[in-house]
């Protein structure tokens, strides 16, 4: 951990205005058909390991909780925390896309909401920066929001489509994402998973893995899949991109470095 916190700030800060250093030609392009890099369950890397489970998490989870706390909670935490880099050096290294989970924490009375996945943060919604903040400080953000009360806000848009193969197999993971680029890209903005997805028996069956090491030898499959998409308007078109363990490969750079492919693309009104 400590030579891949090394390496972001050093290496990965490249990227960090890599928008505003896109060539003239594109700018006239919708942000829907531009490659975008994102980061599944951004805020993971600071779940609390004393929180409650979250109550989504299969049940016989929350049974082994019970049993032994100190092994499941670990175990828990090793699969839960898909990033390692915190939300400002995430940005820093070119992310665009934040998957931020949203939820009350059942020991806290207050209204306070935290983030989460499998456990809850300990950090709160009010520690991370405001839509006003970031709008007064000159920022642009697009806050999609996946519930039907989006609709009842003029500053949140829809939800925007995830493409989650649900797997823990790199090869059947491929093959799902290829199967939804022959189906036909959503209009506006949609997501690309590139990320393995554990369940109950493959941690049962792996007591002393985690996500990082069920993902790590996989990245350069991963890798080369990202070489050989292609963004725009197309049928079969990618848009954002989003993977795990942010800054443990070059993924931000391939990701962005697709956006050179557009060299035809011309703006929707041309």
């Amino acid at each position: 951990m400590e030579s891949l916190q090394k390496k972001s700030d050093t290496g990965l800060d490249e990227n960090k205005q890599w928008m505003s250093q896109l060539p003239e030609h594109l700018w006239d392009i919708p942000l829907y058909n531009i490659s975008i890099p994102g980061s599944h369950d951004s805020m993971s890397y600071c779940l609390d390991k004393m929180s409650p489970l979250e109550p989504e998490l299969p049940i016989l989870l929350s049974v082994l909780d019970k049993l032994v706390p100190c092994l499941a909670r670990a175990t828990i935490l090793r699969w839960a925390k898909t990033q390692v880099l915190n939300v400002t050096q995430q940005l820093n290294a070119g992310v665009r896309y934040l998957d931020l989970r949203i939820a009350h924490r059942p020991d806290d009375p207050s209204p306070a909401l935290y983030f989460a996945h499998g456990l809850f943060t300990h950090i709160t919604v009010k520690d991370m920066p405001t839509l006003r903040l970031m709008w007064n400080m000159g920022y642009q953000v697009i806050l999609s929001y996946d519930d039907t009360m989006a609709q009842f806000y003029d500053f949140l848009w829809p939800s925007v489509p995830y493409w989650w193969a649900d797997t823990t197999s790199v090869s059947t993971l491929i093959h799902y994402l290829e199967e939804r680029k022959q189906e036909g890209r959503p209009g506006g903005f949609f997501v690309a998973g590139l990320n393995l997805t554990e369940n109950f028996w493959y941690i049962v069956t792996h007591p002393f893995g985690s996500m990082k090491n069920m993902t790590i030898p996989k990245l350069p499959v991963m890798y080369l899949w990202v070489q050989n998409q292609n963004p725009g308007k197309s049928r079969h078109a990618t848009n954002i991109i989003a993977e795990d363990l942010i800054g443990s490969d070059c993924f931000v750079s391939a990701v962005i470095h697709l956006n050179t492919k557009l060299t035809g693309e011309r703006s929707s009104s041309s």
